[in-house]
């Protein structure tokens, strides 16, 4: 409109347009400046800093006793099956009364099954050991030399001389009446290669009088390490033919043991080896006998990977209090960012990324140290052994003779996930709360 001025003159005067409010792009520069300022607090803040650094710590510790505490438990398992399975094979078949016989026959029917990588007759039975007057307790396994040398539990967590040493006592293991010694039975008994031991078997000859227990007494070859205590102080190998007269198993043995090449797989196996086996013998696998004590195991592993997750938890929360502290000391920044022109959006996301911060590079710590510790957990083991003057994992409680450790890449990433997703929960409720924060009301008293 035209208004009168002093001059006479009309003055022309146009509405003006408002400033438009500009606003930033997510996670701009700025916003990761301000949240990495408050992440590095000031003499005055320190509480908050020390919180953030409790935190950090927690989930670091979190996230590595996770990674340490699953790859033992996958490391067990994986002994475990390793272990009781090459030792006893993936399946086993038995004549249904008495017996197997014509077991050289089903052995080689057995062996073309597609799967099937190896197939050993066993006579196997319990003895009294006498030696260096001690009298002991084993199971006696009579099995083909090369049977026994294609045990690969016998071998595999062998070092090179060992190895070597064990090839020469197989080498010298062709004498009838010689035997193998589990290597903890050996060192109960004083026994050594050369030694001698005395065997009672209480299926003996048939005499008018009745049974009588069968006593005879062996040669040491040598003696053997299975990686187990329960084989190693327990177990005595004998030649098939041998324990054939030892047991009264007269051109039978007391079954077949197969591998397989898939273990977890060993059920598709059951129908064609029970068909190559023929009629009147019982086929049975792994899943039928030890399945209650893998099934423990995985429950146990899924327990302790809930009851270990609560540990990041507690430090998640330790997150919560450090930020609602840090929004509360830094209300007066926000509320000046605010009038500046920040949107509320950019104010959760500065905070979110404070929170979000301390989660990823304590899971980042977490992960480097639970990994390196799972890998060399035998040495530190053997370590805080010989620190402590005592062994911190007794074989004989535990079975294995060393402390296993298993890394899997899906721990590794489930882990890492809960840990972060922990983390970035924790963050979302102190930040929506510095975002809601009324710039007026914070201002009022400053």
């Amino acid at each position: 409109m035209s208004l009168p001025t002093s001059a006479g003159v009309a003055a022309v005067t146009t509405p003006t347009a408002a400033p438009a409010r500009t606003t930033t792009r997510p996670f701009a520069a700025f916003e990761w400046m301000i949240a990495l300022r408050y992440l590095r607090a000031k003499r005055r803040e320190s509480f908050i800093s020390v919180i953030s650094i409790i935190s950090l710590i927690g989930i670091t510790l979190g996230v590595a006793t996770l990674i340490i505490v699953m790859s033992v438990m996958n490391g067990f398992r994986e002994e475990l099956l390793s272990r009781i399975l090459g030792f006893t094979g993936h399946m086993k078949i038995e004549a249904a009364e008495g017996g197997l016989k014509d077991f050289d026959a089903i052995a080689a029917r057995v062996r073309q099954v597609p799967g099937v990588t190896r197939v050993a007759p066993v006579v196997d039975g319990q003895v009294i050991v006498t030696a260096n007057g001690v009298t002991r307790g084993a199971q006696v396994t009579g099995m083909r030399r090369d049977d026994i040398a294609a045990l690969h539990v016998l071998t595999s967590s062998l070092k090179p001389d060992e190895e070597t040493r064990f090839k020469a006592v197989l080498a010298g293991f062709n004498d009838p009446d010689t035997v193998i010694v589990g290597s903890g039975l050996a060192r109960r008994l004083g026994l050594f290669a050369g030694s001698t031991i005395t065997l009672t078997a209480p299926k003996g000859d048939v005499t008018p009088f009745g049974t009588t227990p069968r006593v005879k007494t062996y040669t040491v070859a040598g003696t053997f390490d299975a990686g187990m205590s329960e084989y190693n102080n327990n177990f005595i190998f004998m030649l098939l033919p041998e324990a054939q007269l030892f047991f009264n198993e007269d051109g039978t043995v007391s079954r077949l043991e197969i591998n397989v090449a898939d273990a977890d797989g060993v059920d598709s196996l059951y129908a064609p080896v029970q068909q190559a086996a023929g009629p009147y013998v019982r086929v049975s696998s792994w899943h039928d006998l030890n399945l209650a004590l893998f099934d423990a195991v995985k429950i146990e592993h899924n327990v302790m990977f809930l009851i270990l997750t609560l540990i990041v938890l507690v430090a998640s929360l330790n997150v919560i209090a450090g930020l609602i502290m840090l929004v509360k000391d830094k209300s007066g920044d926000i509320a000046i960012l605010r009038t500046m022109g920040a949107s509320r959006g950019a104010m959760m996301r500065i905070f979110l990324i404070a929170g979000a911060s301390i989660g990823i590079v304590g899971t980042g710590i977490g992960l480097a140290v639970g990994t390196l510790f799972a890998y060399y957990i035998s040495d530190i083991e053997h370590f805080v052994s010989w620190i402590a003057g005592m062994d911190v994992f007794s074989p004989e409680v535990y079975f294995l003779t060393h402390m296993p450790s298993k890394i899997e890449p899906f721990d590794l990433f489930a882990v890492a996930g809960i840990s972060l997703l922990l983390s970035l929960l924790a963050t979302l409720y102190p930040s929506w709360r510095a975002a809601r924060l009324d710039p007026v009301e914070a201002l009022r008293y400053e």
